[in-house]
């Protein structure tokens, strides 16, 4: 066991509640809470039992009982709100993306070297069990050669302009919030592709409604991935070896099953673990043993490094389809 960390929750959107929900129930010592307003943060505060509310986030930076802050602002805020919570010497789990761009991304990476604390990512699905399980699978050779993997994060959101989602000052676009887990889950697989192609179709708004991206690598491995926010799909995943393949039940990037499957489509393995909600706590998990053993690269699983490279994936993606965001150069 190490030793539990204390942690501050930066905002109170949807994304923040279904992070504190999972620390709180499996036991993670959450002591703060900051908001730009001191009413939402209190009633965040009681709705997850938290001693402290704060109605600034400089409130939460500076406070003594706080190890590491959770990041969840929207996207166009991540590089501030992390790097003024690393400066106060604060560990950071960014949600993802983790950040806007690959530049600012290199700024939190170096913030935090800079500082000596931990600036990890919040891509939590590389920490759920079954995800674990994909890795040992394909590390015993159970699938062959890997040679391919397909995935979709598809899902039926708000079609209001001014929704989050839809505003390209806030970020908005399938990319960023969708797209950024197969994309991610490519790169856990085969790391860095050589050749991306992208195509997309937008919202009146300008923001990325639907995006197909097929990642390519030098030794003939192939990425596909689609994600869209007008229209749900099966949220699947495959992972296709020269010996079998890998199947994930959608929704895919949440705890769900996996089944290893033979080319006579008989089931070799399947598994699933009992998970006690969301399953994002893994992650936190993962931070917390960092932490302890002095790790602050982010770690195996996914490194700050990584973090910062697959930004730079996601901007290639953004220069293919002609996306900008306001006030980029």
């Amino acid at each position: 066991m190490t030793a539990r960390l204390r942690w501050g929750i930066l905002a109170t959107g949807g994304i923040a509640r279904l992070f504190t929900s999972d620390l709180v129930d499996n036991g993670f010592d959450v002591r703060a809470v900051g908001s730009r307003s001191i009413d939402s943060a209190r009633a965040f505060a009681a709705d997850f039992g938290i001693p402290t509310a704060y109605g600034s986030y400089a409130e939460l930076y500076a406070d003594p009982e706080v190890d590491v802050i959770y990041v969840a602002t929207p996207h166009p805020w991540h590089a501030e709100t992390a790097i003024a919570a690393i400066e106060a010497g604060k560990h950071v789990l960014i949600e993802k993306p983790i950040t806007l761009t690959q530049g600012e991304a290199r700024l939190v990476a170096d913030a935090a070297r800079d500082r000596g604390v931990l600036a990890l990512e919040a891509m939590w699905t590389r920490y759920l069990p079954h995800m674990v399980r994909l890795r040992e699978l394909i590390a015993e050779g159970a699938l062959g050669e890997v040679r391919s993997m397909q995935a979709d994060h598809t899902q039926k959101l708000s079609d209001d302009p001014a929704h989050r989602l839809n505003a390209l000052e806030l970020g908005g676009g399938a990319l960023l919030d969708l797209g950024i887990y197969p994309i991610s889950f490519a790169w856990d697989l085969f790391g860095e592709p050589a050749v991306i192609q992208s195509t997309a179709v937008f919202k009146p708004t300008g923001a990325d409604a639907g995006i197909a991206v097929q990642l390519g690598y030098a030794d003939g491995r192939i990425a596909s991935t689609f994600s869209a926010s007008d229209a749900r799909g099966p949220n699947r995943a495959v992972v296709m070896g020269t010996d079998a393949r890998a199947e994930l039940d959608g929704v895919w990037y949440t705890p769900t099953t996996l089944r290893l499957v033979g080319h006579d489509d008989v089931v070799i393995e399947e598994f699933r673990a009992d998970v006690n909600g969301r399953g994002m706590h893994y992650q936190a998990e993962a931070l917390e043993r960092l932490v302890s053993e002095g790790r602050v690269d982010g770690g195996d699983v996914l490194s700050t490094a990584e973090s910062v490279a697959i930004m730079g994936t996601l901007d290639r993606v953004r220069r293919e389809i002609g996306l900008r965001y306001p006030g980029e150069a």
